[in-house]
């Protein structure tokens, strides 16, 4: 075993406070920290992944450590990996005793210790290693004594033919083995991070919501104040790069359904220069090689935007002392997946940055391999520009050489033109007014998104009445409060804001319902007519959608 290989060490608790904790104290030690949140969590990633070191809380619901690390003992594979118990509750004689009983190794009470928790799980790994090593050794010995077995059969020439052509046939079914269980494992971890992400987004997604919406208002409220302006603009602008983060982890984790529109590449890009100035910053110059007239291809151009900007930071963060991006479209003609020469459209981001050698490169799409430093990159972006390429009938290319610079390259294949125009059509500046000022609802279990989004109603100039759940809502509603519309949040206990909306069009169908919610993506192909919001939303947005909503209801009306 490599001594520098990084071990996985799993942390069992059902507390994720305690889970960030522990993850913080051994962060240091450079392994692979695998977090379960439940026994059945911990199980899972025991038949997943060979774990050297197993740390678990003494109390937790369904199963409590001293049951899960039976079951684990139980385990072919884990009757000699190291256990060690964290309890929060005086431990006696007779506890350490059970304890020891079902395979625990050692004890940490609670608080930890963090220098002490350290250097229990350092020592625990030191042993695993060498341990690894000495099964490494011993497997080295025994292949040492087949070669000299094998040696002194070759006497016999018919038979070692017989044997060299076995082992072919072994050596290549084990490979063919080896790759379907890779590609199986890789399905696996991808199942399993898209239902992690998908919870970390709404609940990403409320914070931001909350951030967004309040620094808007200040934003709206504070002195005409140069610097105030700047550092509340910065400010917005890093929220928005957290929800744009929030976009891309859902966009790797899972294979979503594209919404593949036909549009001019070429304008598309024109209309992505500002943000790309200001994204790079001032270290950096975004120029452009674009063809006369449209470029017509066929994908998603929210995700096609998302990859560009992500291929221009990091041609950024390549160039430590500034320097020139370019992005550049051209025409090629290439061959098709049935041999026929078609129309390509590519598409270029080039930096004569740091560069990167050929097995950098090789390896530059995998899921979190990432060259930068610690909190500097997730390794997720150029998978997420890959995936975008494939799902859309294309291909990526990458060229680079140390201290020369990168090209990626996206060829899409070329569609007829269609006067396609740039998607992101915006809203309109102004819309009609209402006829009075109306009341809304608004209905979200999140204190904090509660508050924030009041502000922005009441900033808006409605009257707002707040409710925690949909059965509170419902009540209000019952008792006669004069609402012209609702604004609910989708992901609550009990009743779902879908399922608020849909008792509400079955008992007062006239009165209109916004839907918001952090799972937008999930959501937008089963709520129907219903009108959403997907978090974190602009005050703009909220205010144009409203006016939208109670104008349309108003007219309903007259």
């Amino acid at each position: 075993m490599d001594p520098q290989e990084r071990l996985n060490i799993l942390l069992v608790d059902d507390q994720p406070a305690k889970l960030l904790s522990y993850e913080t104290v051994l962060e240091d030690l450079g392994e692979n920290l695998i977090k379960a949140n439940s026994a059945r969590d911990a199980l899972e990633m025991l038949v997943r992944h060979q774990i050297a070191v197993i740390l678990i809380d003494v109390c937790m619901p369904e199963l409590d450590g001293f049951e899960l690390a039976r079951l684990i003992r139980d385990h072919p594979r884990y009757q000699t990996t190291a256990i060690i118990f964290v309890s929060a509750v005086q431990v006696t004689d007779l506890d350490l005793l059970k304890g020891y009983e079902q395979g625990a190794v050692d004890y940490v009470p609670v608080p930890v210790t963090p220098g002490l928790l350290r250097a229990k799980v350092r020592v625990f790994a030191d042993l695993y290693r060498k341990t690894r090593q000495l099964e490494q050794f011993n497997a080295a010995l025994e292949a040492r004594v087949q070669e000299r077995t094998a040696q002194l059969a070759e006497a016999n020439a018919t038979l070692e033919r017989h044997n060299e052509e076995l082992e072919r046939r072994v050596e290549q079914r084990t490979q063919e083995h080896e790759a379907a269980l890779s590609r199986v494992h890789q399905m696996q971890k991808l199942e399993s991070l898209g239902q992690l992400t998908g919870g970390v987004a709404h609940d990403f997604n409320n914070l931001l919501m909350a951030i967004i919406g309040q620094l808007e208002l200040l934003e709206r409220r504070v002195p005409d104040d140069p610097t105030i302006q700047r550092l509340l603009a910065g400010a917005l602008q890093g929220a928005e790069r957290g929800a744009i983060l929030t976009k891309r982890m859902l966009a790797f984790a899972r294979q979503q359904d594209l919404k593949t529109e036909t549009f001019d590449v070429v304008q598309l890009i024109e209309n992505m220069m500002d943000m790309l100035s200001r994204s790079l910053g001032p270290s950096c110059t975004v120029v452009t090689d674009l063809p006369e007239g449209a470029c017509s291809i066929a994908t998603d151009p929210n995700q096609l935007e998302l990859a560009l900007l992500n291929l221009a930071l990091n041609a950024r963060d390549a160039m430590t002392s500034g320097g020139t991006v370019m992005i550049r479209v051209t025409r090629e003609l290439l061959n098709g997946t049935a041999g026929a020469p078609l129309p390509y459209v590519g598409i270029a981001v080039i930096d004569t940055g740091c560069g990167m050698d050929e097995a950098t490169v090789k390896r530059a799409t995998e899921p979190f391999f990432t060259t930068k430093g610690v909190g500097k990159g997730t390794g997720l972006g150029l998978s997420m520009v890959d995936g975008l390429i494939a799902q859309s009938g294309g291909h990526m290319k990458i060229d680079s050489t140390p201290d020369r610079g990168t090209t990626v390259s996206l060829l899409f294949v070329e569609e007829e033109s269609q006067a396609a125009k740039a998607p992101g059509i915006p809203l309109p500046a102004s819309l009609p007014m209402l006829d009075r000022v109306c009341r809304v609802l608004l209905v979200d279990d999140d204190d904090l998104v509660s508050a924030s989004a009041a502000a922005m109603l009441d900033d808006l100039g409605y009257l707002v009445v707040a409710a925690s759940s949909g059965e509170e809502a419902l009540g209000l509603l019952a008792s006669g409060v004069g609402i012209d519309c609702v604004l609910t949040d989708h992901a609550m206990p009990g009743m779902t804001g879908l399922d608020l909306a849909n008792e509400i069009r079955l008992r007062w169908p006239d009165l209109p319902v916004i839907l918001a919610t952090g799972y937008a993506d999930a959501l937008e192909q089963s709520v129907g007519p219903i009108p959403f919001l997907a978090k974190p939303y602009r005050l703009q947005t909220l205010a144009n959608l409203l006016a939208q909503t109670l104008i349309i209801d108003q007219a309903k009306r007259a």
